[in-house]
């Protein structure tokens, strides 16, 4: 409830912003009449718009799990990104549209230095709503803050850009230098579009995460124990804020259901501890085989067939596969 409560806020203060930042942008493209700046200006309402489903979104995927959705509703997260990047791919090629239209329709531009402080200011601002956006969406496992933060972050780098192409055009004079610069701004965007949207599908679609895997598969090998003869098929999905792994777990046959019980839940235990987000686990217990003994650690095992000869490394392609470890 805390941790929804701080996603909650730190959206609200960033579209409050946003606001404010957007509005300064527009009152240098007022003042100069400058595509460029009105490029900046565009992406910012895309920021506020897309802000606005965010503050939507991490409400939503804070609602506790009801019997139409088991795994909760953290995947409208996902949901968020994609309008985001969707957004900025359409104000990216009506950017790139409205500045080839500039370069056969020139037009003039005046009080560039005035344009150049505010666009400075805002640009600033941007970046440090983006890394306090960032560091908050790492803290709170929130994919939306932080995608917002990075889009952000973006933006401040594209106003960075913008700045020096007005420098130029105040020194040189040469008005065209605008038009290009905002087609090349517009290029940006969509790059920008582009990557959220791949984020977003790539999470619709249950695609690997290879950080969140290798975080698993150093956590149980840190924590190995010799009764654990092996780890395999493991899955892990994000929802939203909320991590869901599963997978099999190879233990001595001859265990009775309580120890079972018993191990499935310390790994349980260990997850939630070490995995630094809200962590549901479950666990298939397979019984071990003869041809487990050469790599089986259980020691004073009275139904060892061979003496054990080899230690098999637990890593991301043996855990992630269907198969116990003596399967090549």
């Amino acid at each position: 409830m805390i941790a929804k409560k701080d996603r909650l806020n730190a959206i609200i203060w960033v579209l409050i912003a946003g606001v404010f930042i957007t509005l300064l942008k527009f009152y240098a493209y007022y003042l100069t009449h400058s595509n460029a700046i009105l490029t900046d200006a565009l992406e910012n309402i895309i920021n506020i718009i897309a802000g606005s489903f965010a503050f939507y979104s991490i409400y939503l995927s804070s609602l506790p799990k009801d019997i139409n959705h088991p795994y909760g509703h953290g995947k409208v997260e996902f949901f968020a990104v994609g309008f985001e990047g969707s957004l900025i791919l359409i104000a990216g090629i009506t950017i790139i549209y409205k500045s080839i239209v500039a370069i056969m329709h020139p037009n003039s531009i005046s009080h560039l230095a005035d344009g150049i402080w505010i666009t400075t200011t805002a640009g600033l601002a941007n970046y440090l709503l983006g890394t306090f956006l960032i560091k908050r969406g790492k803290k709170l496992n929130s994919i939306v803050l932080t995608a917002d933060g990075k889009h952000l972050m973006s933006d401040a780098y594209t106003s960075l850009g913008l700045i020096v192409g007005l420098i130029i055009i105040k020194i040189t004079g040469y008005i065209l230098l605008d038009s290009i610069l905002s087609i090349l701004l517009g290029g940006l965007i969509l790059h920008n579009g582009y990557q959220l949207l791949r984020h977003s599908v790539a999470g619709l679609m249950d695609e690997i995460d290879p950080k969140v895997v290798d975080q698993i598969v150093k956590i149980l090998g840190e924590a190995r124990k010799d009764t654990w003869v092996d780890v395999h098929n493991l899955r892990a999905q994000k929802y939203g804020a909320d991590l869901h792994i599963d997978c099999h777990l190879t233990l001595p046959h001859y265990w009775h259901l309580n120890q079972m019980h018993d191990e499935v839940h310390s790994i349980e235990l260990l997850m939630k501890e070490q995995a630094a987000t809200q962590v549901e686990l479950f666990i298939h217990v397979d019984p071990c085989l003869p041809q487990c003994c050469f790599y089986c650690a259980v020691p004073n095992c009275k139904e060892r067939q061979t003496e054990q000869n080899s230690t098999i490394p637990w890593t991301k392609k043996n855990i992630m596969k269907n198969t116990k470890h003596f399967v090549d």
